[in-house]
């Protein structure tokens, strides 16, 4: 399986007041070519410092202990910074969360997304009818006039299709998701996953998307990797996570999703407990304190990571009970 992304055993610390806090540890992620792959877990389980590693743009706080970022077969780890910013954009795109601090407010849509093409050898006529061509392909209504528009001029749902557009103008191997539809309201989140899919099968880009929202992950996505506290979990298709969970926290994750909630209720459903302090993480199962099958075993050993079925994995003792 030839992969646009393979990151191998990555870690990622931060020097902190309170002394080297691991934000990644040990994580394995592949996001195979033309295929959508899912990244889930809490605020704080390390998605925001994952992306922030593909892209070279970490803290200046941060080291790289270990590990690997393959892109297209190029170990991004070992690259210069100037290589590596020839990479951004044309290799690696993002479409992040609020598509507001994605725009520049102070420039037209048009200025913005001529710039991005400042390493094409097009003439400026070439770029802007380049760019207004992507603005169709994403939907825009009446996109030349659009070039003319700044951001604030545009509604939520537009802003997000131009951020999009300018993500996959270069035709890029892989486009990160960073929540691209939080923001949005429910009408607005569907049109913009149709959308996602659609663009997908015609460039044949690798989609890494990062979400809260489980009903988007099974709806876009073909595999899932759930994260928690910088460790990646479990690994497997999405009929798999969503039907045959293999770890407990990717069940309790399933558990708390408020539309596989069939009854009335006061309150929702929660996961009691909280993030582990990952300046001096467990010595055994990250997730052991706030885990309901926890036994003396977990506290101490660190889980094996066990195939549970074919591309289906995941670091838990019990994982193949749980199935």
């Amino acid at each position: 399986m030839k992969a646009a992304l393979d990151i191998r055993d990555l870690s990622v610390d931060y020097h902190t007041r309170a002394g080297r806090l691991h934000a990644l540890r040990n994580v394995d992620l592949l996001v195979p070519d033309g295929e959508v792959v899912g990244l889930v877990g809490e605020s704080g389980c390390g998605k925001s410092t994952l992306i922030s590693a593909v892209l070279r743009l970490l803290a200046e706080n941060a080291e790289v202990p270990g590990g690997e970022i393959v892109l297209d077969g190029t170990d991004l780890l070992s690259l210069s910074d100037a290589e590596m910013r020839l990479r951004r954009g044309r290799d690696v795109s993002v479409v992040f969360q609020d598509p507001m601090t994605g725009l520049n407010p102070v420039l037209t849509i048009g200025r913005q997304m001529i710039d991005i093409q400042h390493r094409e050898a097009l003439s400026r006529a070439a770029r802007r009818e380049r760019a207004v061509d992507m603005l169709a392909r994403v939907r825009i209504p009446d996109p030349a006039s659009r070039m003319d528009s700044y951001p604030h001029e545009l509604s939520g749902g537009m802003r997000q299709r131009v951020a999009i557009a300018m993500a996959l103008m270069m035709n890029p191997k892989l486009l990160i998701a960073d929540e691209p539809t939080t923001a949005l309201d429910a009408t607005l989140e569907v049109q913009i996953i149709e959308l996602l899919q659609e663009l997908q099968g015609e460039i044949g880009c690798a989609i890494l998307f990062i979400s809260h929202h489980l009903g988007v992950i099974a709806e876009l996505c073909q595999r899932v990797v759930v994260m928690y506290a910088g460790s990646a979990v479990e690994e497997g298709g999405v009929r798999d996570i969503f039907h045959a969970p293999a770890h407990p926290y990717t069940k309790a994750l399933l558990d708390c999703d408020p539309g596989r909630i069939r009854e009335r209720r006061q309150t929702l459903p929660s996961i009691p407990g909280s993030l582990p302090d990952l300046t001096a993480p467990p010595p055994g199962c990250i997730f052991a304190d706030r885990c309901t099958k926890a036994d003396a075993g977990c506290g101490a050993t660190q889980p094996p990571r066990i195939d549970t079925a074919p591309g289906h994995w995941a670091t838990c003792h019990f994982a193949e009970a749980m199935r």
